[in-house]
């Protein structure tokens, strides 16, 4: 009797240590450690990334946790990017170029994804596209390519315009490289640049006042967290001054911008989650190529350029993917 006794109590734990590993392993909840320079996030971009999550088969509270750190400030990411790394996060998401940049100098261990970065090449974030090396991978929304795209549509809109302002933000390490972009591009379309340097959003009023006093044509506000966040006092400040504003985001557009042309960001937000997944089943993001954007949408405010007494060509409205009447 011993020795059956014995045989089915070896016979049960070999049977359920198997199960109690699986329980185990099914109980882990992955940490993933959003990084925003907007504060509160743009809650569009974070239900971009629960839906890629979810297609995937993460469900918050279950298999996944988001610890969310906006900053209030760029000056203040590299202390939310450092609470991050506190807290031992599988995976950071980390935006754009801003943040990335935090998040670089946080760790050079914990992998970084981004979804909408302007251009991870030229800023150093990763080695090359097809092979980014270190910690560091995700897509990018090409913003060096597209803000020449930008400039030439707004030449179409604007046949007469000889001199244009560049809204560059100085908290934005990918606007340096777009800006040298533009300056290359701009002779060739016989309009001269004014650049236009922010910082913060105290800044932006002063910022269109100089603008209005140096008489230009119109302004292209290069995207950035700050243009995102402050889209309505810049639609605002547009229609003060009688300025006409290129976008490189729709949601300036609808908060009253006149148009906007670049990458769909909701779009790339939803395929980062595809890169979290990846890396929480084992890739390093070394191995990962940066992705492209494959959707991109002209969109004009009709009642904008009403206001503003414009005439939006055909030509242009013919392309336009949303018109906002």
């Amino acid at each position: 009797m011993r020795l059956i006794g014995l045989a089915v109590v070896l016979t049960l734990s070999l049977t359920l240590a198997p199960l109690a590993g699986e329980a185990q392993q099914a109980a882990k909840v992955h940490q993933i450690g959003y990084l925003s320079s907007i504060s509160p996030v743009p809650a569009n971009r974070v239900e971009a990334l629960r839906i890629g999550l979810r297609d995937l088969g993460y469900v918050e509270g279950k298999n996944i946790a988001i610890a969310f750190r906006p900053a209030e400030t760029a000056e203040r990411l590299p202390e939310a990017a450092a609470d991050l790394v506190r807290l031992k996060v599988d995976v950071i998401f980390a935006t754009s170029s801003t943040e990335v940049e935090a998040a670089r100098r946080a760790t050079k261990t914990i992998p970084i994804v981004f979804a909408t970065h302007a251009d991870p090449v030229s800023l150093g974030h990763v080695a090359s596209l097809a092979r980014p090396g270190g910690n560091i991978t995700g897509l990018s929304g090409q913003v060096t390519e597209l803000v020449v795209k930008e400039l030439e549509i707004m030449k179409q809109t604007l046949p007469r315009m000889t001199r244009i302002g560049v809204l560059v933000t100085l908290t934005a390490p990918s606007h340096r490289p777009a800006l040298h972009a533009l300056e290359a591009a701009a002779p060739k379309l016989g309009v001269q640049v004014l650049t236009v340097p922010v910082r913060t959003p105290e800044a932006l009023d002063g910022a269109f006042a100089m603008m209005a006093r140096e008489r230009v044509n119109g302004f292209l506000a290069v995207a950035s967290p700050l243009t995102r966040s402050q889209r309505a006092l810049i639609a605002e400040l547009s229609l003060k001054h009688r300025l006409a504003g290129m976008f490189g985001t729709r949601e300036n557009v609808e908060a009253g911008g006149l148009m906007s042309y670049g990458a769909d960001l909701d779009d790339l937000t939803r395929r980062a989650a595809t890169y979290i997944d990846k890396i929480l089943k084992g890739v390093k993001p070394a191995d990962l190529p940066v992705e492209q954007p494959t959707k991109f949408d002209l969109v004009v405010n009709m009642k904008t350029a009403k206001a503003l007494g414009l005439t939006i060509p055909p030509s242009v409205l013919g392309r336009a993917d949303q018109i906002i009447q």
